[in-house]
């Protein structure tokens, strides 16, 4: 009985690890349709991730023109939830199958926030307008304080 007992601990917790560590995802924005018209044609170029113990969703939608990202900007801020912030990130963060480094995430957890990733070009921080009273969250340059 004991032994019965310890491997069914034993699969509990690695079903608990799996769990946790579980994410899935795939090309195609499966967003909600409320969000704006706007951004309908990038839903082929978005990527929608599910995971964590919370199953939480996510979208990443990468960017292969300034003009392109410019004139989505609007739009997908209108999908952040009011006082939400705004993170800056630099480097790989938009996951799809392609290491692409400019883009955005959008995490509709508790406050839809967004995750804008930064590359200078195609988001070029000079270029566009950010929302009053919205908190911006910096870590672009993150890793290289702990050096």
């Amino acid at each position: 009985m004991n032994r019965r007992t310890a491997l069914l601990a034993a699969i509990a917790c690695c079903a608990a690890g799996s769990a946790y560590a579980f994410s899935e995802g795939g090309p195609g924005g499966t967003w909600p349709k409320s969000w704006p018209k706007e951004l309908e044609p990038l839903r082929k170029q978005a990527w929608t991730w599910v995971g964590g113990l919370a199953m939480n969703t996510s979208y990443a939608i990468p960017f292969a023109t300034r003009e392109e990202f410019e004139s989505a900007w609007p739009h997908i801020l209108k999908v952040k939830s009011k006082g939400a912030s705004i993170t800056l990130k630099r480097g790989p963060h938009v996951h799809v199958e392609t290491a692409k480094t400019a883009g955005v995430l959008i995490l509709p957890l508790s406050d839809t926030s967004i995750v804008l990733v930064v590359d200078g070009e195609i988001v070029d921080l000079n270029r566009i307008a950010f929302p009053a009273e919205t908190p911006i969250i910096d870590e672009r340059f993150k890793d290289e304080k702990k050096k």
